[in-house]
């Protein structure tokens, strides 16, 4: 087979590949949690559209013939990642987009080493351009994922229904001992995550059923001021499992005082005082609650953006890539 057959192929490939990709991004735009992510994910569609006409004009130049089925096989491949992924964790979903980027950036380097061969340097400059926009994409989502697991909020967020995620409908072809991984993940999934913030809240009353019954009383009352009370009542009696439940949970809902914050004096500053103030946080935890609380209280998306990229050079520092 000569270089040029192999190459023409590997384009076919490519156009596949990034028509998928284009339309990945475009569904994961509704998941963004700041309007500056939003933006950058309508950029890399954008960009994934243009790079799919590029390689398109590329296989034509070497005599392929023009594909009118892939770009449509393309599309269906992404509506049915996405709609099988609603049944996956959120995190399983992003590792598949991952190896997606890896795939594109691979076969990107194994066409620019054919390029050299054959002696086609548009080809080759495609090829270094291909791999260089997916080497910036596979960094992109490893610090996302590394924001989920450092107990986020990520720049995506995930569905509803990911929260409670089944994963049955992934591991339809994998083999038999991932597919008992996958399982085991959904399970614990479902556990942990429950349906959305309600069942954590309903988890809590559960665990702090050992209380007295005027704390359980008091826990149907109103929700951040029973939690508040829970945890009051849990640490005066020394548990401080269900104490440390408690406090938990209204940080997620953002149920916090400001002076519960780690920046002192939070509600009385400026934009750009807090956003100067948040560069100085230096724990996950830390930020998710000025997050969740800015969220919940003020809503300033600004401020909520630098406090989701401080969160992101965190997660750089952790998997080690230079801002």
């Amino acid at each position: 087979m000569s270089h040029n057959t192999k190459i023409i192929n590997q384009l076919r490939a490519l156009v596949l590949l990034t028509q998928t990709e284009e339309q990945v991004a475009r569904t994961r735009i509704s998941q963004a949690r700041t309007d500056a992510v939003r933006r950058e994910l309508t950029q890399n569609a954008d960009n994934a559209a243009k790079r799919s006409l590029e390689i398109t004009e590329q296989l034509r130049s070497l005599g392929g013939v023009p594909d009118v089925v892939t770009p449509a096989i393309g599309r269906l491949s992404a509506i049915l990642k996405a709609t099988f992924e609603q049944a996956a964790p959120f995190e399983e979903a992003l590792l598949t987009d991952l190896q997606l980027e890896h795939q594109l950036r691979d076969r990107a380097t194994y066409v620019k080493v054919l390029a050299d061969q054959a002696g086609e340097t548009k080809v080759r400059q495609l090829a270094e351009k291909l791999i260089t926009a997916h080497e910036a994409t596979v960094e992109w989502l490893t610090v996302v994922l590394a924001e989920e697991a450092m107990g986020g909020p990520a720049a995506l967020v995930a569905t509803p229904v990911q929260k409670v995620a089944g994963g049955v409908a992934r591991a339809v072809n994998a083999p038999v001992r991932f597919w008992a991984n996958t399982v085991n993940n959904t399970v614990d999934t479902v556990k942990q995550a429950g349906e959305q913030t309600s069942e954590r809240f309903n988890a809590v009353t559960e665990r702090a059923s050992a209380l007295t019954d005027a704390v359980r009383e008091t826990l149907a009352a109103g929700r951040g001021a029973s939690l508040k009370r829970a945890e009051q009542v849990a640490t005066r009696e020394g548990n401080k499992d269900v104490a440390k439940a408690a406090k938990s949970t209204r940080e997620e809902l953002g149920d916090v005082s400001a002076d519960e914050l780690p920046i002192k004096k939070y509600d009385e500053l400026t934009v750009a005082e807090a956003i100067k103030a948040i560069k100085g946080l230096k724990t996950p935890h830390d930020i998710r609650v000025v997050i969740n609380y800015e969220e919940t209280h003020k809503n300033r998306s600004n401020v909520a953006s630098a406090a989701q990229t401080q969160l992101a050079d965190l997660a750089k520092e952790a998997v080690g890539v230079n801002s």
